[in-house]
């Protein structure tokens, strides 16, 4: 990451309160007005600051998509991967530099359709990362296409007479495999969005927040449900708030409610937790860890 002085940070400030977090030679940004990814970045850049980590210890990944490229705008370490792999890149670096917080940031096609085998096992495994969804129902950048959360029976350009295929319950599918943290919000939810991911920072094994957001070029073009800003009305009007809920009962339904809250916020030994724990058994004083800063790299003095 390149550093940049106070003055410079003063500055940027001046522009945008989140703009010392953002690589602003790449912007315009390419998303669609009243599309709502950059509110989610906001409020992860909002929560980073009132976090006080490191910014050097810090690293985001994503994948393809609409979504993915919020790593190629933040003025962190970042990483943007191949489709659907995401995740299995934060393992490896997660396991190589334990010491970073890692943030995969992507969307539901990537993450949950190509990717979800990822998913499920890295959550199995509890691997120590936090992983933000954003869910827009459809995929955005390659045409529109049914995604694995589309529900029934909107319209995709894949199904234009109407989903027939039933969608995953996120939350449910993630608590199922082991998550230790498990939130779902909307990007109408913004005090509340930024203090899940700063309390998700603070947490470690496996963290999972989905944010819903608009896709007003497609999905709602596609599902005549109006621009962007009816989205977020229909956010206002139907989301309800059920913090602790059983996970099984918060699938989302065509305009249906959609049910927000923090539903599973536990601790349990992380996979490096395990694996130390393991071989320290089983070989005893033969067994080295990894040190805290990591295997080959170092840091540099």
């Amino acid at each position: 990451m390149s550093k940049i002085t106070t003055d410079e940070t003063e500055i940027l400030a001046q522009q945008h309160p989140i703009a010392p977090y953002l690589r602003m030679d790449r912007m315009p940004h390419i998303w669609c007005p009243t599309c709502g990814i950059g509110t989610v970045v906001k409020c992860y850049a909002t929560a980073l600051e009132q976090s006080g980590v490191d910014l050097d210890k810090v690293a985001v990944v994503s994948g393809i998509g609409c979504t993915g490229r919020v790593a190629g705008y933040m003025k962190l370490d970042a990483f943007h991967t191949t489709h659907g792999r995401a995740i299995p890149f934060a393992t490896g670096l997660k396991l190589g530099r334990p010491e970073m917080l890692v943030t995969v940031f992507s969307g539901d096609g990537d993450l949950a359709g190509i990717g979800g085998n990822h998913l499920i096992h890295t959550g199995r495994r509890n691997i120590d990362m936090l992983v933000i969804l954003v869910n827009n129902f459809i995929y955005g950048m390659t045409g529109g296409q049914n995604a694995p959360t589309t529900p029934i029976p909107a319209r995709s350009s894949t199904m234009p007479y109407g989903n027939f295929e039933p969608p995953f319950n996120l939350p449910h599918l993630v608590a199922s495999c082991g998550a230790t943290y498990v939130a779902r919000w909307t990007s109408l939810h913004i005090r509340r969005l930024t203090k899940s991911f700063n309390e998700a920072i603070h947490r470690k094994g496996f963290r999972f927040i989905e944010v819903i957001a608009p896709c007003s070029t497609l999905y709602a073009r596609l599902n005549k449900l109006g621009t962007g800003f009816h989205l977020m009305q229909f956010y206002h009007d139907h989301a309800e708030i059920h913090h602790g809920i059983d996970t099984r009962e918060v699938g989302i339904g065509y305009q249906d409610t959609i049910i927000c809250g923090k539903f599973i916020d536990e601790e349990k030994p992380t996979f490096l937790e395990l694996m130390n724990n393991h071989y320290r058994k089983v070989l005893g004083d033969k067994f080295v860890p990894m040190p805290l800063e990591g295997g080959m790299i170092r840091e540099q003095d």
